[in-house]
Protein backbone atom coordinates (compact mmCIF):
# COMPACT_ATOMS: atom_id res chain seq x y z
CA UNK A 1 0.00 0.00 0.00
CA UNK A 2 1.44 3.36 -1.04
CA UNK A 3 1.05 6.47 1.01
CA UNK A 4 2.04 8.77 -1.81
CA UNK A 5 0.27 9.81 -4.77
CA UNK A 6 3.46 9.64 -7.66
CA UNK A 7 2.83 8.74 -11.27
CA UNK A 8 4.55 6.26 -12.85
CA UNK A 9 6.47 8.80 -15.02
CA UNK A 10 8.23 9.59 -11.42
CA UNK A 11 11.19 11.28 -11.13
CA UNK A 12 13.33 12.05 -8.34
CA UNK A 13 15.67 14.46 -6.79
CA UNK A 14 17.72 13.63 -3.96
CA UNK A 15 18.68 17.19 -2.66
CA UNK A 16 20.15 16.24 0.93
CA UNK A 17 22.96 17.52 3.46
CA UNK A 18 25.53 15.32 4.54
CA UNK A 19 25.20 12.58 7.28
CA UNK A 20 27.71 14.49 9.61
CA UNK A 21 30.60 11.69 10.80
CA UNK A 22 29.04 9.15 8.89
CA UNK A 23 28.34 10.26 5.35
CA UNK A 24 28.80 13.11 2.44
CA UNK A 25 25.99 14.80 0.78
CA UNK A 26 27.48 12.90 -2.38
CA UNK A 27 27.33 9.84 -0.65
CA UNK A 28 23.86 9.89 0.42
CA UNK A 29 22.72 10.99 -2.96
CA UNK A 30 24.30 7.51 -4.21
CA UNK A 31 23.16 5.15 -1.10
CA UNK A 32 19.44 6.68 -1.88
CA UNK A 33 19.46 6.27 -5.30
CA UNK A 34 20.93 2.86 -4.86
CA UNK A 35 18.22 2.26 -2.40
CA UNK A 36 15.36 3.44 -5.15
CA UNK A 37 16.28 1.31 -8.22
CA UNK A 38 16.54 -1.93 -6.04
CA UNK A 39 12.46 -1.46 -5.81
CA UNK A 40 12.28 0.52 -9.34
CA UNK A 41 14.67 -0.71 -11.59
CA UNK A 42 15.29 2.36 -14.02
CA UNK A 43 14.24 5.04 -12.06
CA UNK A 44 14.91 8.50 -13.03
CA UNK A 45 16.89 9.99 -10.55
CA UNK A 46 18.68 13.57 -10.54
CA UNK A 47 21.46 13.75 -7.36
CA UNK A 48 21.70 17.27 -6.06
CA UNK A 49 23.64 17.24 -3.05
CA UNK A 50 23.46 20.29 -1.24
CA UNK A 51 24.73 22.35 2.40
CA UNK A 52 23.88 25.45 3.81
CA UNK A 53 26.72 26.98 3.65
CA UNK A 54 29.21 25.08 6.75
CA UNK A 55 31.19 22.18 6.14
CA UNK A 56 30.34 20.69 2.91
CA UNK A 57 29.79 23.74 1.58
CA UNK A 58 32.66 23.39 -1.61
CA UNK A 59 31.96 19.62 -2.13
CA UNK A 60 28.25 20.70 -2.88
CA UNK A 61 29.53 23.08 -5.24
CA UNK A 62 31.93 20.59 -6.34
CA UNK A 63 29.22 18.04 -7.35
CA UNK A 64 27.30 20.37 -9.26
CA UNK A 65 29.91 20.85 -11.94
CA UNK A 66 31.95 23.85 -9.89
CA UNK A 67 35.95 23.63 -10.55
CA UNK A 68 37.92 22.64 -7.10
CA UNK A 69 41.08 24.53 -6.07
CA UNK A 70 43.41 23.84 -3.96
CA UNK A 71 45.95 26.52 -2.01
CA UNK A 72 47.69 26.06 0.87
CA UNK A 73 47.22 28.94 3.48
CA UNK A 74 47.01 29.17 7.58
CA UNK A 75 44.91 26.97 9.38
CA UNK A 76 43.05 28.45 13.04
CA UNK A 77 46.59 27.67 14.83
CA UNK A 78 48.79 29.27 12.51
CA UNK A 79 50.30 26.21 10.51
CA UNK A 80 49.50 25.47 6.89
CA UNK A 81 46.72 23.47 5.82
CA UNK A 82 45.71 22.71 2.20
CA UNK A 83 42.20 24.56 1.63
CA UNK A 84 39.53 24.48 -1.26
CA UNK A 85 37.73 26.47 -2.48
CA UNK A 86 35.20 25.95 -5.99
CA UNK A 87 35.00 28.12 -9.45
CA UNK A 88 32.91 28.24 -12.18
CA UNK A 89 31.54 30.91 -14.42
CA UNK A 90 33.85 33.69 -12.63
CA UNK A 91 31.54 32.54 -9.09
CA UNK A 92 33.59 31.20 -6.27
CA UNK A 93 32.42 29.05 -3.69
CA UNK A 94 34.43 29.53 -0.11
CA UNK A 95 34.16 28.13 2.56
CA UNK A 96 35.92 29.15 5.58
CA UNK A 97 36.12 26.06 7.33
CA UNK A 98 38.24 24.52 4.91
CA UNK A 99 40.73 27.31 5.91
CA UNK A 100 39.78 28.14 9.78
CA UNK A 101 37.37 25.08 10.84
CA UNK A 102 37.34 22.81 13.39
CA UNK A 103 38.36 19.96 11.78
CA UNK A 104 42.00 21.03 11.28
CA UNK A 105 42.48 21.53 15.13
CA UNK A 106 44.44 18.20 16.81
CA UNK A 107 41.78 15.65 18.34
CA UNK A 108 40.77 16.66 21.96
CA UNK A 109 42.51 20.59 21.00
CA UNK A 110 40.68 23.48 20.98
CA UNK A 111 42.04 27.00 20.94
CA UNK A 112 39.70 29.42 22.02
CA UNK A 113 41.29 32.33 22.53
CA UNK A 114 43.95 32.37 20.02
CA UNK A 115 42.32 30.40 16.64
CA UNK A 116 42.66 32.96 13.76
CA UNK A 117 40.57 33.61 11.01
CA UNK A 118 43.72 34.78 8.83
CA UNK A 119 43.60 31.65 6.72
CA UNK A 120 39.97 32.52 5.50
CA UNK A 121 41.25 35.91 4.25
CA UNK A 122 43.79 33.96 2.35
CA UNK A 123 41.53 31.70 0.86
CA UNK A 124 39.46 34.36 -0.18
CA UNK A 125 42.20 36.56 -2.10
CA UNK A 126 42.98 33.12 -4.37
CA UNK A 127 39.52 33.50 -5.21
CA UNK A 128 39.71 36.96 -6.17
CA UNK A 129 42.94 36.00 -7.72
CA UNK A 130 41.13 33.50 -9.78
CA UNK A 131 39.28 36.54 -10.90
CA UNK A 132 35.89 35.65 -9.63
CA UNK A 133 33.65 38.81 -9.04
CA UNK A 134 30.65 36.72 -7.15
CA UNK A 135 31.66 35.16 -4.10
CA UNK A 136 29.41 32.79 -1.83
CA UNK A 137 31.17 32.72 1.66
CA UNK A 138 29.83 29.92 3.64
CA UNK A 139 30.58 30.70 7.22
CA UNK A 140 29.89 27.92 9.70
CA UNK A 141 32.00 25.33 11.27
CA UNK A 142 34.94 27.33 12.93
CA UNK A 143 37.55 26.66 15.12
CA UNK A 144 37.52 30.34 15.77
CA UNK A 145 35.85 33.47 17.78
CA UNK A 146 38.29 36.57 16.54
CA UNK A 147 35.59 38.29 14.45
CA UNK A 148 36.91 38.14 11.19
CA UNK A 149 39.92 39.71 12.58
CA UNK A 150 42.60 37.46 11.10
CA UNK A 151 40.99 37.34 7.80
CA UNK A 152 40.62 41.10 7.91
CA UNK A 153 44.63 41.35 8.49
CA UNK A 154 45.31 38.62 5.95
CA UNK A 155 43.91 40.89 3.19
CA UNK A 156 45.52 43.92 4.58
CA UNK A 157 44.25 45.31 7.50
CA UNK A 158 46.52 46.01 10.98
CA UNK A 159 45.04 45.96 14.35
CA UNK A 160 47.59 47.86 16.47
CA UNK A 161 47.96 47.79 20.72
CA UNK A 162 48.85 51.16 21.92
CA UNK A 163 52.54 50.93 21.40
CA UNK A 164 51.81 50.31 17.82
CA UNK A 165 52.55 46.61 17.41
CA UNK A 166 49.92 44.08 16.13
CA UNK A 167 47.84 42.40 18.50
CA UNK A 168 48.04 39.04 18.74
CA UNK A 169 45.88 36.83 16.57
CA UNK A 170 42.65 34.85 17.84
CA UNK A 171 40.03 36.98 19.95
CA UNK A 172 41.54 37.12 22.84
CA UNK A 173 44.37 39.32 21.51
CA UNK A 174 41.55 42.29 20.69
CA UNK A 175 41.38 42.82 24.19
CA UNK A 176 44.79 44.92 23.91
CA UNK A 177 43.38 46.47 20.24
CA UNK A 178 43.80 49.98 20.43
CA UNK A 179 43.16 51.25 16.68
CA UNK A 180 42.50 49.69 13.46
CA UNK A 181 44.11 50.91 10.20
CA UNK A 182 42.16 49.55 7.04
CA UNK A 183 43.53 52.00 4.05
CA UNK A 184 45.09 48.43 3.41
CA UNK A 185 42.21 46.38 2.66
CA UNK A 186 42.15 44.55 -1.34
CA UNK A 187 40.44 47.15 -2.75
CA UNK A 188 39.25 44.57 -4.79
CA UNK A 189 35.87 43.86 -3.27
CA UNK A 190 34.40 47.13 -4.57
CA UNK A 191 33.80 45.07 -7.14
CA UNK A 192 32.66 41.85 -6.01
CA UNK A 193 29.65 41.09 -4.78
CA UNK A 194 30.42 39.09 -1.66
CA UNK A 195 27.28 37.46 -0.17
CA UNK A 196 27.85 36.24 3.26
CA UNK A 197 26.04 32.17 3.08
CA UNK A 198 25.17 31.11 6.95
CA UNK A 199 22.27 29.66 8.66
CA UNK A 200 22.38 31.70 11.66
CA UNK A 201 21.48 34.70 12.75
CA UNK A 202 23.12 35.70 16.13
CA UNK A 203 24.67 38.89 16.45
CA UNK A 204 28.60 39.48 17.48
CA UNK A 205 27.93 39.92 21.29
CA UNK A 206 25.75 39.47 23.95
CA UNK A 207 23.50 36.46 25.50
CA UNK A 208 22.72 35.66 22.08
CA UNK A 209 26.26 36.43 20.50
CA UNK A 210 29.32 34.40 19.19
CA UNK A 211 30.93 33.97 22.77
CA UNK A 212 28.30 32.94 24.27
CA UNK A 213 25.95 30.75 22.14
CA UNK A 214 29.17 28.84 19.96
CA UNK A 215 32.32 29.49 22.60
CA UNK A 216 31.63 26.52 24.56
CA UNK A 217 31.40 24.31 21.25
CA UNK A 218 35.43 25.54 20.46
CA UNK A 219 36.27 24.87 24.08
CA UNK A 220 35.50 28.18 25.64
CA UNK A 221 35.51 27.78 29.53
CA UNK A 222 32.95 30.09 31.41
CA UNK A 223 35.77 32.93 31.75
CA UNK A 224 36.61 32.93 28.17
CA UNK A 225 33.54 33.17 27.07
CA UNK A 226 33.51 35.98 29.16
CA UNK A 227 36.49 37.63 27.96
CA UNK A 228 35.85 36.85 24.41
CA UNK A 229 32.48 38.84 24.82
CA UNK A 230 33.68 41.48 26.20
CA UNK A 231 36.90 41.67 23.32
CA UNK A 232 34.86 41.71 20.52
CA UNK A 233 32.25 44.62 21.90
CA UNK A 234 35.91 46.41 22.04
CA UNK A 235 36.77 45.42 18.89
CA UNK A 236 33.74 46.82 17.43
CA UNK A 237 33.91 49.91 19.56
CA UNK A 238 37.25 50.89 17.72
CA UNK A 239 36.45 50.06 14.22
CA UNK A 240 33.46 52.20 15.12
CA UNK A 241 35.86 54.99 15.40
CA UNK A 242 37.32 54.38 12.38
CA UNK A 243 33.93 53.60 10.12
CA UNK A 244 31.68 55.22 12.38
CA UNK A 245 28.19 54.29 13.58
CA UNK A 246 27.63 51.60 10.84
CA UNK A 247 30.52 49.62 12.80
CA UNK A 248 27.57 49.16 16.05
CA UNK A 249 24.75 48.71 13.92
CA UNK A 250 26.68 45.55 11.77
CA UNK A 251 27.41 44.22 15.48
CA UNK A 252 23.69 43.70 15.85
CA UNK A 253 22.77 42.87 12.51
CA UNK A 254 21.80 39.18 11.43
CA UNK A 255 24.59 36.79 10.74
CA UNK A 256 26.85 39.07 12.32
CA UNK A 257 27.89 36.18 15.09
CA UNK A 258 28.20 33.56 12.51
CA UNK A 259 31.58 31.87 12.73
CA UNK A 260 32.93 33.03 15.63
CA UNK A 261 32.27 37.24 13.93
CA UNK A 262 33.55 36.14 11.07
CA UNK A 263 30.55 37.25 9.67
CA UNK A 264 30.76 40.56 11.29
CA UNK A 265 33.98 41.54 9.73
CA UNK A 266 33.23 40.38 6.12
CA UNK A 267 29.59 43.19 6.81
CA UNK A 268 31.36 45.80 8.29
CA UNK A 269 34.14 46.05 6.11
CA UNK A 270 34.54 43.73 3.00
CA UNK A 271 31.02 45.21 2.02
CA UNK A 272 28.93 41.35 2.12
CA UNK A 273 25.61 41.24 2.19
CA UNK A 274 23.67 38.97 4.65
CA UNK A 275 21.65 35.97 2.88
CA UNK A 276 20.75 32.44 4.42
CA UNK A 277 22.99 30.07 3.28
CA UNK A 278 20.57 27.60 1.91
CA UNK A 279 18.75 29.75 -0.26
CA UNK A 280 21.82 30.95 -1.54
CA UNK A 281 23.16 27.73 -2.34
CA UNK A 282 19.99 26.30 -3.84
CA UNK A 283 20.62 29.55 -6.45
CA UNK A 284 24.15 28.68 -6.92
CA UNK A 285 23.36 24.66 -7.04
CA UNK A 286 20.16 24.73 -9.89
CA UNK A 287 18.10 23.68 -7.55
CA UNK A 288 15.07 25.62 -9.62
CA UNK A 289 15.58 24.05 -13.13
CA UNK A 290 16.23 20.36 -11.55
CA UNK A 291 12.92 21.36 -9.43
CA UNK A 292 11.08 21.56 -12.47
CA UNK A 293 11.06 18.09 -13.77
CA UNK A 294 11.14 16.45 -10.20
CA UNK A 295 8.02 14.72 -8.90
CA UNK A 296 9.16 14.01 -5.78
CA UNK A 297 12.14 15.12 -3.88
CA UNK A 298 13.99 13.26 -0.98
CA UNK A 299 16.20 15.28 1.17
CA UNK A 300 17.57 15.12 4.74
CA UNK A 301 20.45 15.48 7.05
CA UNK A 302 21.97 13.64 9.89
CA UNK A 303 19.54 14.84 12.03
CA UNK A 304 16.21 16.21 11.90
CA UNK A 305 15.46 18.33 15.01
CA UNK A 306 14.62 21.58 15.70
CA UNK A 307 17.79 23.31 14.08
CA UNK A 308 16.37 21.87 11.13
CA UNK A 309 13.74 23.99 11.11
CA UNK A 310 15.69 26.93 11.19
CA UNK A 311 17.66 27.83 8.01
CA UNK A 312 18.83 24.01 7.99
CA UNK A 313 19.46 22.24 4.63
CA UNK A 314 16.17 20.30 4.82
CA UNK A 315 14.56 22.94 5.71
CA UNK A 316 14.68 25.23 2.71
CA UNK A 317 14.70 22.39 -0.02
CA UNK A 318 11.38 21.78 1.45
CA UNK A 319 9.96 25.10 1.27
CA UNK A 320 11.26 25.15 -1.99
CA UNK A 321 9.47 22.24 -3.36
CA UNK A 322 6.30 23.30 -1.44
CA UNK A 323 5.93 26.25 -3.21
CA UNK A 324 6.38 24.45 -6.77
CA UNK A 325 3.81 21.85 -5.17
CA UNK A 326 6.35 18.94 -5.48
CA UNK A 327 6.22 16.77 -2.52
CA UNK A 328 8.98 15.93 -0.10
CA UNK A 329 10.15 13.56 1.98
CA UNK A 330 13.00 13.35 4.17
CA UNK A 331 15.56 10.64 5.70
CA UNK A 332 18.21 11.04 8.41
CA UNK A 333 20.02 8.92 10.64
CA UNK A 334 18.08 10.64 14.36
CA UNK A 335 14.52 11.55 14.37
CA UNK A 336 13.78 14.54 17.11
CA UNK A 337 10.56 16.28 15.43
CA UNK A 338 6.87 14.90 15.31
CA UNK A 339 4.81 14.91 12.14
CA UNK A 340 3.24 18.10 12.42
CA UNK A 341 6.45 20.08 12.48
CA UNK A 342 7.43 17.90 9.85
CA UNK A 343 4.14 18.63 7.86
CA UNK A 344 4.58 22.19 8.52
CA UNK A 345 8.22 22.65 7.32
CA UNK A 346 6.73 20.77 3.84
CA UNK A 347 7.77 17.71 4.72
CA UNK A 348 5.24 14.76 4.01
CA UNK A 349 6.93 12.14 6.09
CA UNK A 350 10.91 11.41 7.41
CA UNK A 351 12.70 7.98 7.04
CA UNK A 352 15.29 7.36 10.01
CA UNK A 353 18.33 5.63 10.32
CA UNK A 354 17.09 4.90 14.00
CA UNK A 355 13.78 3.28 13.12
CA UNK A 356 16.62 0.08 11.29
CA UNK A 357 19.41 0.34 14.08
CA UNK A 358 18.61 1.81 17.38
CA UNK A 359 22.06 1.93 18.79
CA UNK A 360 23.77 5.31 17.15
CA UNK A 361 27.25 4.34 16.89
CA UNK A 362 26.31 1.04 15.09
CA UNK A 363 23.77 3.28 13.03
CA UNK A 364 26.36 5.49 12.00
CA UNK A 365 29.08 3.00 11.64
CA UNK A 366 26.53 1.38 9.05
CA UNK A 367 24.77 4.50 7.67
CA UNK A 368 25.33 3.53 4.07
CA UNK A 369 23.53 0.19 4.13
CA UNK A 370 20.50 1.49 6.45
CA UNK A 371 20.27 4.19 4.27
CA UNK A 372 19.70 2.18 1.05
CA UNK A 373 17.36 -0.09 3.20
CA UNK A 374 15.61 3.55 3.87
CA UNK A 375 15.46 4.80 0.67
CA UNK A 376 13.98 1.20 -0.67
CA UNK A 377 10.99 1.56 2.17
CA UNK A 378 10.72 5.34 0.09
CA UNK A 379 9.96 3.59 -2.85
CA UNK A 380 8.07 1.44 -1.92
CA UNK A 381 5.93 3.90 -0.06
CA UNK A 382 5.96 6.51 -2.66
CA UNK A 383 6.67 5.23 -6.15
CA UNK A 384 5.83 1.02 -6.12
Amino acid sequence: MTDGAVSRSARVLVAADKFKGSLTAVQVAERVTAGLRQVVPGLEVETLPVADGGDGTVAAAVAAGFERREVRVAGPLGDPVTAAYALRDGTAVVEMAEASGLQHLPRDTFAPLTATTYGSGELLRAALDAGATTIVFGVGGSATTDGGAGMLEALGARFLDAAGDPVARGGGGLADLATADLSGLDGRFDGVDLVLASDVDNPLTGPKGAPAVYGPQKGATPDDVAALDAALAHYAEVLETVLGPSAAEYAEAPGAGAAGGIGYGALVALGARFRPGIEVMLDVLGFAPALEKATLVITGEGSLDEQTLHGKAPAGVAAAARARGVEVVAVCGRLALPAEALGRAGIRRAYALASLEPDPAVSMAQAGPLLERVAADIARDFLA
